[in-house]
């Protein structure tokens, strides 16, 4: 029996004591465009290369940089469609905080948020681990990086 009959399960590991799901998420990962953030005294940047397989995607549809806030974006390496549903969440909980306390939400809550959904998702039934690493870069609303 193949490794692929361990593939479906989070939680099921195989003969060699991994979870393949996992493995495929962190291969997603490595396999994905390098990204990057600088910090500066008075703000941050974060870039990304911007590399398609194929010719037949329309490149200003594709939108590997983000803005959450008017503060605080992302930037991602992995799997786009997973990216895409980070961000929505991100998105979602960003407004809900901000028609709550009518401030921006926090780098850090933004943070733990966000990697609250990915922990989720690596522990629930039913879904896959989010093949995708962010690089999640803000200002606070001090102003500070």
């Amino acid at each position: 029996m193949g490794d692929s009959a361990y593939s479906f399960s989070l939680t099921t590991f195989s003969r060699t004591g991994k979870l393949l799901q996992i493995e495929y998420a962190l291969n997603a990962v490595a396999n994905g465009r390098t990204s990057l953030g600088i910090c500066a005294k008075d703000g941050v940047v974060i870039a990304t290369d911007k590399k398609l397989s194929s010719t037949l995607v329309d490149t200003d549809q594709v939108c590997k940089v983000e803005k959450i806030t008017s503060g605080s974006g992302f930037v991602y390496s992995g799997v786009g469609p997973d990216y895409r549903v980070l961000v929505r969440k991100a998105r979602k909980s960003s407004q809900a905080y901000y028609r709550q306390y009518a401030e921006d939400k926090p780098v850090s809550q933004l943070v733990k948020t966000t990697a609250g959904v990915m922990q989720e998702y690596t522990q629930s039934g039913g879904v896959r681990p989010f093949g995708v690493s962010l690089l999640v870069a803000g200002v606070e609303g001090d102003g500070t990086p």
